[in-house]
């Protein structure tokens, strides 16, 4: 390594430290969130070699994308990565004398929408219809999984709850979100038998002092990567064939209140969005399920043969 990309190196590091120090102090953000930002971050730093930061220039940072795009990488995926470096040079410009931000004005490519996939209404019954029997972990994910589909939480939002957090007598749950935002999620009559059934008996797992509301086998806080874990294996169990993850159940709670409701903007407040945009894509899966009913039921949709 020369001594100018070792002094890059250096100074970038520095950099991204106190970055990440800026979104966990003074953002909020969430470790999951502070992972990634680094990970998109340190891209950055590898496409730019010795360059230092400050000399990097619109037209490299088109170019960094432009070569990222031809190795694969899509164009959502693409544009969380240029959100990322915005913010960065943004921290820089405040806190380090950066003179300009090179990524100002960029946007990624636009890559084909794909429609999450969620569950039908039968998968979801069965998902949360567990043989708890004498197994309280069966108990504990029960708990999980109802509250996962009866709130639509996020996988980090679930895991950091407390039993304080809950509040059976209005049948609702206080989450924190992203950015530290909290807001208040109803809570179905299912999740507050499941989370009652399990507090009664959270006490033989958890240690003493602990005050998460879901523990692990050894009484600490459960992880979210345990938590995918124990979902995945339990859909293989029940019988569902496309792999169940924290979010599938997330998607399936918004695609399916939405279905029964039609209300978008109760929809949008439930699920934490900032913006509206992001939760009309249920509509799609929406008008998805609608039009294969039709297909399915209408005398005028089916083709005939001769």
């Amino acid at each position: 390594m020369s001594n100018s990309t070792a002094q890059a190196t250096t100074l970038n590091q520095v950099a991204l430290h106190g970055f990440l120090n800026h979104l966990r102090n003074e953002r909020h953000y969430s470790p999951l969130t502070e992972e990634n930002y680094s990970r998109d971050i340190c891209r950055l730093f590898k496409l730019a070699g010795a360059t230092p930061l400050n000399e990097l220039k619109n037209h490299q940072i088109r170019r960094f994308v432009a070569q990222l795009h031809g190795n694969g990488l899509g164009g959502k995926s693409l544009a969380r990565m240029l959100s990322a470096w915005r913010s960065f040079y943004f921290y820089l410009i405040r806190d380090h004398q950066f003179k300009c931000n090179p990524c100002i004005g960029l946007r990624a490519p636009k890559s084909a929408r794909n429609l999450p996939h969620v569950l039908s209404p039968d998968e979801a019954v069965r998902m949360m219809e567990l043989p708890t029997a004498g197994d309280i972990l069966a108990v504990r994910d029960k708990a999980m999984f109802e509250l996962f589909y009866s709130s639509g939480l996020r996988l980090a939002e679930l895991v950091s709850l407390d039993p304080a957090d809950l509040d059976f007598i209005d049948a609702v749950v206080r989450v924190i979100g992203k950015g530290a935002k909290t807001r208040i999620v109803p809570l179905g009559s299912h999740a507050i038998s499941a989370l009652q059934a399990w507090l009664t008996l959270r006490g033989q797992l958890a240690k003493q002092d602990e005050t998460a509301l879901f523990v692990s086998r050894n009484g600490s806080r459960i992880g979210s990567r345990a938590v995918q874990l124990r979902m995945s294996g339990w859909g293989i169990t029940q019988g569902i064939t496309s792999g169940v993850h924290p979010h599938l159940l997330r998607h399936s709670f918004a695609s399916h209140v939405l279905q029964s409701s039609g209300d978008l903007r109760a929809v949008q407040e439930m699920l934490g969005h900032t913006s509206i945009s992001t939760t009309q894509v249920y509509t799609h899966l929406d008008y998805q399920y609608l039009s294969k009913i039709y297909d399915s039921a209408h005398p005028r949709a089916k083709k005939k043969l001769y």
